[in-house]
């Protein structure tokens, strides 16, 4: 496997003087950059052009991870050639969150034959389901297929989020790339690090990814009582105070999810993923020390065995929400990744909308408010 990451902004333009020649039908480019270039993809089109032969994938940001570094403006690239390992990338419309799970069914069927190890999917951040996308990935998918990815975002606007499809940048699109060959390694590693607080509440009504209400309460109203004077930069403002939802009293297994946007004729949340009925749900608030900590332990995750000798890929996907909270100490979260993964690790990655990984060793699930990380290498 050969692996090369480097970056463009407008300023300097690009960081090498000219492109690594690693074209091949086992190359995989992937492009994490600002929401600004779909109406400026001339950099995007370089690429294109360049490695006509690979898969190129990518999509809008709320902040492009490069290594340690976190910028704005920009576009954070790698390019990796593997040599035993096959690429292919296949992509979908989504209209809504009510196309999300048939879309996510087909792109696996699109990708689901001998050799299949992983899939990595990047959606548009705005018009799905997340959960559903996720399921529907799941229920075409053999078992032992990982699946990860991430939300494509568009800072903390919430307007027009994009994917890379055919070299073009594009809203409504799901784009996801299989991985076969019995050499080719993935490991991954998903943590929060955030505090519960305040009364778990059970959803009492609630569509998909809409709630309506909270102990037969209106949602948004009760939650514009907790967030008092910030209610007011909604659905921003919602980003500092995501949800923790779990099934019973008791379980230990929980996920997060982050508001998307806010419906008042309805009084109603919409969140990125699935808030089912009958579910318990609790507030949660930052706590610095403990989102760095979660970081470091997806890294952990993340590291596998540590016995790899050649270069190794890394994408951080890492939530919006969280670079909000961390603000100017934001790259201490992606130095403590790099420093806990293998030496030969090479980073990229993006802020989003939504962290698509298993949660530790089971199912796959959609995430908020968490740092995910997925590892590529050959054996």
């Amino acid at each position: 496997m050969q692996l090369s990451t480097f970056s463009f902004d407008a300023a300097n333009g690009w960081s090498p003087s000219a492109f690594p020649p690693l074209d091949s039908d086992r190359t995989l480019v992937m492009v994490y950059a600002a929401p600004g270039y779909i109406d400026n993809p001339q950099p995007i089109s370089d690429l294109y052009r360049a490695y006509p032969r690979s898969r190129l994938i990518g999509c809008s940001t709320a902040g492009e991870i490069a290594g340690p570094e976190v910028n704005d403006g920009s576009l954070s690239v790698a390019v990796v050639r593997f040599e035993h390992s096959d690429v292919e990338a296949v992509s979908a419309q989504i209209r809504d969150a009510a196309d999300s799970h048939e879309a996510g069914a087909q792109l696996a069927r699109q990708l689901c034959r001998a050799g299949l190890r992983s899939v990595f999917v990047l959606s548009d951040g705005l018009h799905v389901n997340g959960s559903e996308l996720v399921k529907g990935l799941a229920a075409a998918l053999p078992a032992d297929v990982t699946v990860t990815g991430g939300l494509a975002a568009d800072g903390d606007r919430f307007r027009r989020t994009w994917v890379i499809r055919d070299g073009k940048p594009e809203s409504g699109v799901i784009t996801a790339v299989g991985l076969y060959g019995e050499r080719l390694r993935v490991t991954h590693g998903s943590r929060g690090g955030w505090d519960s607080f305040g009364p778990e509440r059970r959803i009492t009504r609630s569509n998909g990814n809409i709630l309506y209400e909270l102990d037969g309460k209106p949602a948004l109203a009760l939650y514009k009582e907790y967030l008092g004077e910030r209610a007011s930069g909604l659905p921003a403002t919602g980003l500092l105070f995501p949800l923790s939802i779990r099934k019973q009293a008791g379980e230990s297994r929980q996920v997060v999810r982050t508001i998307l946007g806010i419906d008042e004729a309805r009084q109603a949340l919409i969140f990125a993923g699935d808030v089912p009925k009958g579910y318990l749900a609790q507030l949660m608030r930052a706590n610095f020390d403990r989102l760095l900590n979660g970081a470091s332990l997806a890294a952990d995750q993340a590291k596998g065995d540590g016995q790899t000798s050649g270069p190794v890929l890394a994408v951080a996907i890492s939530c919006v929400g969280r670079r909000l909270v961390l603000g100017e100490r934001i790259e201490e979260e992606t130095e403590s990744t790099l420093e806990n993964l293998p030496p030969a690790t090479q980073q990229v990655g993006f802020y989003s909308y939504g962290e698509i990984s298993p949660y530790t060793n089971g199912s796959c699930d959609l995430h908020n408010q968490t740092m995910t990380l997925t590892t590529f290498s050959e054996a």
